[in-house]
């Protein structure tokens, strides 16, 4: 790729900056590693603009400034924008004041959760070159190959962003669209949550009782001290282990030493001490009344509807060329049918048109049937019986 700059002086980049602030709309992208760490390590900023394209090295430049920008009135255009935000967060403080995630949009206009390359050959019509995927971005210098493959990600991405923006307008769904980029840019990120640390271990899950209180409180030990070195949490303790410190609740440095799924590295004295106290803490704590409350169910009479539902909306989502995910998914069913106040298919969009029509369908106001060529067809019920 020609003209291609690695900046790599607060300098230049705040000339970067500087032009940013001028423009409606830039593309982002990063690339990172957490393999290692607790928090993702930043490796390489891409920056393109109208005329414009940078490549942003974060281990020699000072990224503060890159405040401005984000928090400005530009659209920042990112795909898959999830883990990028999160790295921006952390790296800058802060995310996009607006945001146009090209994946997300994609799935608007019939397009499954797409990869970039997809988008940009089937749009544009352009192949990029991906052999540098897996590469070590944190390695200096960068090759050449390394520098044109993260240059890629955001050299084409304005033009898709113009052409879904375009096709989504006729469609009459760029709103839909931009209200799905919202929930993405406004969604909680930073630090997890320790004490929520014990409901992402499937096994810990099943725990009830004590052994629960016990594994919730080394759970979140766990997450505290992964984070507060800086490594990945199963670097701190496996999975295996927390649920078997929680079965057994060891009170002694011996006992914990038993323990499946530990060796001397995961209790040397100090960390077997804090183990051992969280262990404790475990034991001593009041049990909360929904630790042990059953998830609220669906009501019995309702359990069919779901899969009858499901069915229906999947007709609907190929119909209007949405991809199925973004109209409704199985949790946003139940949550319908259970009433829940937030259910996502009872506002805005999804209301008019999926939410609505679920709710006659259970109400006994409509049915299902088939129109004669495999499709699934919601029509007023007649009830007529065969």
């Amino acid at each position: 790729m020609t003209d291609l700059r690695l900046l790599d002086t607060d300098r230049e980049f705040a000339d970067v900056v500087e032009r940013l602030l001028d423009e409606p709309a830039y593309a982002l992208d990063t690339e990172f590693h957490r393999e290692r760490t607790y928090f993702p390590k930043l490796a390489l900023m891409q920056l393109a603009w109208s005329g414009g394209l940078v490549l942003v090295d974060p281990l020699a430049v000072d990224l503060a400034p890159m405040t401005t920008v984000l928090e400005g009135p530009g659209l920042a255009v990112l795909h898959a924008a999830d883990q990028d935000l999160e790295v921006l967060e952390l790296a800058c403080g802060t995310v996009p004041s607006r945001l146009f995630d090209t994946q997300v949009a994609a799935g608007f206009v019939g397009m499954a959760t797409p990869s970039l390359a997809s988008l940009y050959e089937r749009i544009l019509g352009v192949r990029v070159h991906k052999a540098d995927r897996l590469t070590d971005w944190l390695a200096r210098p960068l090759s050449e190959s390394q520098l044109d493959y993260a240059a890629s990600d955001v050299a084409h991405l304005l033009e898709v962003q113009r052409v879904l923006a375009g096709d989504l307008e006729a469609r009459g769904r760029l709103q839909w669209a931009l209200d799905e980029c919202e929930e993405v840019r406004a969604r909680a990120r930073g630090l997890r949550d320790p004490d929520q640390a014990w409901r992402r271990i499937k096994e810990a899950r099943q725990l009830r009782g004590r052994a629960r209180q016990v594994g919730q409180e080394v759970a979140a030990w766990r997450e505290r001290r992964a984070a507060e070195i800086d490594v990945p949490v199963r670097h701190v303790l496996p999975d295996l282990a927390v649920v078997s410190i929680a079965q057994r609740a060891p009170t002694t440095s011996r006992e914990l030493h038993k323990i499946r799924g530990l060796d001397d590295r995961h209790v040397r004295d100090e960390l077997a001490r804090q183990i051992l106290a969280a262990v404790q803490r475990g034991l001593e704590r009041e049990p909360a009344p929904q630790d042990d409350a059953p998830p609220r169910e669906l009501e019995r009479e309702l359990r069919p509807a779901v899969a009858l539902v499901s069915a229906w909306v999947s007709q609907l989502a190929r119909n209007l060329q949405i991809d199925t995910s973004l109209l409704a998914t199985r949790a946003d069913l139940e949550a319908l049918l259970r009433g829940d106040a937030d259910a996502r298919l009872g506002i805005g969009w999804r209301a008019d048109l999926a939410g609505a029509p679920i709710r006659q369908l259970v109400d006994g106001e409509a049915a299902l049937a088939f129109n004669g060529n495999g499709e699934l067809l919601l029509e007023a019920r007649s009830r007529r019986p065969l």
